[in-house]
């Protein structure tokens, strides 16, 4: 037997709509601004991030591509890039020859310095001071159920998001 679809109502539609808008123009200024600050696309911001914060500023690289939501692919041409630039270092892991590791290197850590004031600018101005410290709970609180939802989606996933952007 068939199920019937539940279609959208009038106010259902137009949040969907409104939040789709909104999150895809929010992600492409943010973009727009980490890009003309610091010449950084937010995957690159992203992965310094998650190294600055690990210990000895080094991962692996699986590890990376599990918190980004990345195909190990898609990392290791970041990675490629982010060594060109001299930010992040490549390494093999002693306990697995086929393992690699992304270490943080001083250069790249002095460029997520100085990358991140301007991003914590873009971030305030487009979301975070539009809305009331009321706004700003209802929003994590979203957030967090559809966080909880999407990685109960895929049992093998453990995604907390990083405490700093």
């Amino acid at each position: 037997m068939a199920s019937m679809t539940r279609w959208l109502t009038d106010d259902e539609q137009h949040a969907w709509r409104t939040f789709g808008l909104a999150t895809r123009l929010l992600t492409d200024r943010l973009e727009r601004d980490l890009l003309a600050a610091a010449d950084m696309p937010p995957t690159y911001y992203e992965l310094l991030v998650l190294l600055s914060e690990a210990p000895q500023r080094t991962m692996r690289m699986s590890e990376l591509a599990h918190w980004t939501n990345s195909k190990p692919s898609r990392i290791s041409h970041a990675v490629n890039k982010l060594e060109q630039k001299g930010w992040v270092r490549r390494e093999h892991y002693a306990g697995d020859r086929r393992g690699w590791l992304a270490r943080l290197t001083d250069d790249g850590a002095a460029a997520l310095r100085a990358a991140a004031p301007q991003h914590v600018a873009s971030v305030r101005e487009h979301l975070i001071d539009l809305l009331t410290p009321e706004q700003l709970r209802q929003l994590a609180d979203i957030s967090q159920v559809l966080l909880g939802h999407l990685t109960d989606q895929d049992r093998t996933t453990d995604r907390t998001p990083p405490k700093k952007i």
